[in-house]
């Protein structure tokens, strides 16, 4: 061996006798860190850790999950479980019909469905066992990861007895990746989907985001953007998406492409997209059984049409009814599905854009095919840091509607504010809409249970890339946790949510996790308060939406300008949506319309979304409208104050690479922060002339100064 050779043996020696622990923590394993335990615990994991036992011929799941197993016990303990026949402290994995000892305990499975699982304590041979069962293998992965989350979250495992199963079919994931690695509201890098290696290369960081996925039950991913490229659906383009879904497949995860209305005419030759052609349909069920000869489990399309400049049936004169009826009908033989998004509105219709959608969807209840879900935004204009629920919840009882929310922060700060948007869900979830009589919640809504709908579904914008972190920090991270916590159980605690990821994520300690999540459960409100207070929306800089821009009024569409949304003049500020404006109230249930219609009860969190106020407007505490907007902005940029110093308090109890991460992250968040109360309060002074409250400092700058700013590379664009 030449000194090069004895060099790199030495360097290799060197490296195994480093601990684990001296290796920086870059967020790459997300929640599922598996970092070991002290002794005492580890001890107590290995005496129920000490086999797993395997149905004879394991499917690719099972093998996922007993794998994930073998990681996280070994991980956790040093040591790995051995395989065979059951013992004492043995893991008994698989279902009753392919596991012989689990078929002779007769557990009652009959209420967790095909994804749900069991586990529990018994005996087998007199030896205790933990079983880990389900009907069918992908619930025995569910609950695999579940195992291991009660460790990693200091839970008991001993005389466990558990059952748990979605309340929601699908659970995807929407990536709005393009062609090119570029991500569409991306901030965490170039998409994670290799197009250009694909499909002769499968980075192995795929079975990780596969791993990250089944680990909170998400279920289905979206490939591509909803503004799609119709070479997603050529050949070549199939077989890479085939690649990824063969990694995918295992972890129960189906693959969706977003398809392009305008497919039949720019890569099929026909001079239409009219749904109702014979020939486009034709070509659409063509299409569909080239796709499922590759993907056997597609999912199914995701279609954005007639919205922001995307091509669709109306452009043919037919409904979106007809256009999702014909994908459905292409997919159906194949027990597809379509998912049709509800974010239309246009720059020909006068009509306020918050009711466009339901004005068009509304009169299509019960004209779509049973496998079309209606894919519908929390809110009814854009993914705002704060928007009542959609009116088309519980307007809708003969059709199903899949929620939409996002992951990625395209209005919250973007990659670097911390905003556990966890908060964002629950409350758009556990909204009542009234439609049906109180407890007629956008949960109920969604998981089907209000009008008897057995298709259900709920989709997120992903926020992951190729950042080593996959999220582009790691408060970021809890974002996509709870979507797949909240998809799994829509009436789950976004605070319990918070918690478990704060144990998993950083370490089970009280003194680290109390403070965290109360920092979590605080941030959204903060933000709400220094980007969009009292009901004010859509403020955001001009495409890139980064930054405050409230003066912005002469785009080319009115209702891209934030001007349009504040309506803030001389005398007032706030958008008409009562009956003497635009009604927008109308469109919801009587009792929430009465609520939202009156000064006395819609509250200040919609305040300006439904009433143009006068400046010197009294609020119930007496203060002036104009007063109480000023000390919410400052209230906002306090707030983050406090994250920040939280954050510092904890200095010694989180690895120093994450901890230097977000702390630079909060002091840019602070400093944003200022800057959007004092961009914000400077365009509102010059409006109305009016003095700040007592004690409220004056912007840094003037107007000018911040209407001069200017961000051409801002990422995700």
């Amino acid at each position: 061996m030449g000194w090069f050779g004895r060099l790199a043996a030495m360097v290799c020696a060197m490296l195994w006798l480093v601990p684990t622990a001296a290796f920086a923590e870059d967020g790459y394993d997300l929640w599922l860190r598996y970092r070991p335990l002290a002794p005492a615990s580890a001890a107590a994991v290995r005496d129920h850790a000490t086999a797993i036992v395997l149905p004879e011929r394991p499917s690719s799941t099972i093998r996922a999950a007993a794998d994930e197993l073998e990681r996280g016990i070994a991980g956790l303990t040093g040591t790995r479980p051995l395989a065979g026949a059951p013992r004492a402290g043995a893991i008994l994995l698989g279902t009753p019909t392919t596991v012989p000892a689990i078929g002779a305990l007769r557990l009652d499975l009959s209420k967790i469905g095909g994804e749900g699982y069991l586990i529990r304590t018994a005996t087998v041979n007199g030896a205790p066992v933990t079983v880990i069962a389900a009907n069918r293998d992908i619930g025995v992965l569910y609950g695999a990861f579940a195992w291991l989350a009660r460790i990693q979250r200091g839970e008991a495992i001993d005389r466990i007895d558990i059952a748990s199963a979605p309340k929601i079919g699908l659970r995807v994931l929407n990536h709005w990746d393009n062609l090119d690695g570029s991500v569409e509201r991306g901030y965490a890098g170039q998409s994670i989907w290799d197009w250009w290696k694909l499909p002769a290369w499968t980075d192995p960081r795929y079975t990780d985001y596969a791993r990250a996925n089944a680990s909170v039950g998400i279920n289905g991913t979206v490939l591509n953007n909803v503004n799609a490229k119709a070479d997603s659906l050529t050949a070549p383009y199939i077989a890479k998406a085939a690649a990824v879904a063969d990694v995918l497949r295992p972890y129960g995860i189906r693959v969706y492409l977003s398809a392009r209305f305008t497919a039949p005419i720019e890569i099929g030759g026909l001079p239409t997209a009219d749904p109702r052609d014979p020939a486009v349909r034709a070509w659409w069920a063509a299409k569909a059984d080239e796709i499922y000869r590759a993907i056997p489990d597609f999912g199914g399309f995701l279609v954005k049409a007639n919205s922001e400049g995307q091509p669709g049936p109306q452009d043919y004169h037919r409904t979106h009814a007809d256009g999702a009826n014909m994908l459905a009908a292409a997919v159906a033989p194949h027990g597809g599905i379509v998912m049709w998004r509800a974010f239309v509105y246009s720059e020909h219709d006068s009509e306020d854009r918050a009711k466009q959608a339901y004005s068009e969807f509304k009169p299509l209840d019960g004209r779509f095919a049973a496998n079309v879900l209606l894919q519908v935004k929390n809110g009814p204009i854009d993914f705002q840091p704060r928007e009542p629920f959609h009116p088309l919840f519980g307007a809708m009882p003969r059709t199903p509607l899949m929620l939409e929310v996002q992951i990625t922060k395209e209005y919250l700060g973007q990659a670097t504010h911390l905003v556990y948007l966890g908060a964002l869900f629950e409350e758009v979830l556990k909204t009542d809409t009234m439609a049906e009589g109180p407890g007629s919640t956008v949960a109920r809504v969604v998981d089907g249970s209000l009008d008897g709908h057995r298709l259900t579904g709920i989709a997120g914008v992903a926020n992951i890339g190729s950042d080593r972190d996959w999220s582009g920090s790691t408060f970021n991270q809890a974002d996509w946790y709870a979507f797949g916590r909240l998809a799994w159980d829509p009436e789950a605690s976004a605070r319990a949510i918070a918690g478990d990821w704060a144990r998993m994520t950083f370490a089970p300690d009280p003194a680290l996790v109390g403070p965290v999540v109360e920092t979590m459960m605080a941030s959204r409100q903060a933000v709400v308060d220094y980007m969009t207070p009292l009901g004010l929306a859509h403020m955001m800089g001009t495409g890139h939406h980064y930054g405050p821009a409230p003066w912005v009024s002469d785009l080319a569409r009115p209702e891209w300008n934030p001007a349009y949304y504040h309506r803030a003049d001389k005398d007032g500020i706030g958008f008409d949506r009562t009956a003497s404006g635009s009604d927008a109230i109308a469109q919801y249930a009587p009792p929430v319309a009465r609520r939202f219609g009156s000064l006395k009860s819609v509250g200040d969190d919609y305040l300006l979304w439904f009433h143009h106020l006068p400046w010197r407007h009294r609020m119930a505490d007496g203060t002036t409208l104009w007063d109480t907007l000023v000390r919410r902005y400052d209230g906002g940029v306090a707030a983050v104050a406090r994250m920040r110093a939280g954050w510092q308090a904890l200095e010694g109890r989180v690895d120093a690479e994450r901890f230097r991460k977000t702390a630079a992250f909060l002091a840019i968040q602070q400093a944003e922060a200022g800057w959007w109360r004092d961009a914000c309060i400077a365009y509102f002074q010059s409006v109305n002339r009016l003095p700040l409250p007592a004690g409220s400092a004056p912007p840094a700058h003037d107007l000018d100064y911040y209407k001069a700013l200017s961000f051409p590379y801002a990422p995700g664009h």
